[in-house]
């Protein structure tokens, strides 16, 4: 594809004009993208370079800039991906739904293109430097959608689901009203959140504040951790066990129930080469040998969670995943930062050290109008059923 590509078009509105541009190459993007995208670590072109330079093989970025006359005031992103070159989707659930579901994907949805960042849990799809409207916002969404849906077509490739994700409640409300009304609006697992107490100074306060019941469940897994050293890995350090590190991961990722992609090897020393101080991989040791490893990206006062890894034989003896949580917690803590975005998955263990479930509400639809039809039908039926009990663990 000539990475020179880009596409332009312009939007009217009642009161003003906006255009946009999508690029398909970093090097393209507008000199003051970075000052408009400041607010969100995860629009900057550091980020963005890092899925240029090392994003899944089944997946395209597309880098969006919204102008105003001239003048660029947001920038979004979107990605597309190719659900026929994953060998699996997961290999946790072997069971009768799973395999349609499969089936499904692979044949009605497997061209797929997202307008948000299908990596992250959050609402890191697109970020504006002056106030806009979500009348205009839905448009320009629709509008993103619709051009490279119909740059995908020239090349004959029929895009079959697009999906407009993360949304926290009242901006979903506020979208529904207008462009995104007509699409099935959907909520899968939530965001785990932990907002950090401005009292706790040290991990010591954290403790202090949990129950009793939670407080010994801190102390036996902290014990599980004899033998155990953690330690900050350097892009040095990065690269010298980056077979390992990928090893780790995959063994997580190919266990999830689903998945739409999966980490390049290089991708965590990709990472650190571009973000540097900003993307943090702590490595777990036992007897020198890496056993497991969880990675940190810094976003101004959110400490943002990532990917992770672990060798099975010591997960459960060592209690790894729940102490992993630990660490991240009291460097959360012990670096002031004002929230922590555990993301999906692991709902319970994550509510058992404090972070609390935020509801995120996504849009999708079906480019067959026969099968959008159905799409509110099916689409509940295919997601993984869910049964978890939150916990409370402060005093």
């Amino acid at each position: 594809m000539d990475q020179s590509l880009y596409i332009c078009k312009a939007i009217f509105f009642t009161l003003d004009i906006h255009s946009i541009k999508i690029f398909n190459a970093i090097s393209n993007l507008p000199h003051e993208w970075d000052e408009v995208a400041h607010e969100n670590a995860f629009l900057q072109t550091s980020y963005l370079k890092v899925l240029e330079n090392s994003s899944p093989a089944n997946m395209q970025c597309f880098y969006i800039g919204i102008f105003e006359k001239k003048t660029l005031i947001g920038v979004a992103l979107a990605q597309y991906l190719d659900l026929n070159k994953l060998a699996s989707f997961g290999d946790r659930d072997k069971c009768l739904k799973t395999y349609i579901r499969n089936f499904i994907f692979k044949k009605f949805a497997s061209n797929v293109l997202f307008l948000g960042n299908n990596m992250m849990t959050g609402q890191n799809g697109y970020t504006f430097n002056v106030t806009i409207d979500f009348k205009s916002l839905s448009e320009i969404l629709m509008e993103c959608a619709n051009e490279i849906t119909k740059h995908f077509k020239k090349q004959n490739i029929t895009i079959h689901i697009v999906s407009f994700k993360d949304f926290y409640q009242d901006c979903a409300d506020e979208l529904s009203k207008f462009e995104f009304g007509s699409m099935y609006k959907f909520n899968t697992q939530p965001n785990m959140i932990f907002e950090l107490h401005e009292s706790w100074k040290t991990n010591q306060d954290y403790i202090a504040a949990l129950s009793k019941k939670y407080r010994d469940q801190y102390k036996r897994a902290h014990k599980k951790t004899e033998g155990i050293t953690t330690r900050e890995l350097s892009l040095e350090e990065l690269v010298l066990n980056e077979s390992r590190i990928n090893e780790l991961y995959q063994h997580v990722a190919k266990n999830a129930p689903f998945n739409t992609f999966f980490l390049a090897e290089n991708h965590f020393s990709t990472f650190k080469k571009q973000c540097g101080s900003n993307f943090i991989l702590f490595g777990y040791f036992l007897n020198e040998k890496l056993m497991g490893f969880h990675t940190l990206l810094l976003n101004g006062n959110v400490l943002e969670t990532y990917f992770l890894g672990y060798d099975e034989l010591i997960q459960k003896e060592k209690m790894l995943y729940l102490n992993m949580l630990y660490y991240m917690t009291k460097f959360g803590i012990e670096n002031q930062f004002k929230k922590i975005i555990f993301g999906r998955t692991a709902l319970e263990i994550k509510s058992s050290i404090g972070a609390e479930p935020v509801l995120m509400t996504g849009f999708i639809y079906h480019t067959n109008k026969w099968i959008n039809k159905i799409v509110p039908k099916i689409f509940p039926k295919l997601e993984p059923t869910l049964i978890w009990q939150q916990r409370h663990p402060f005093k």
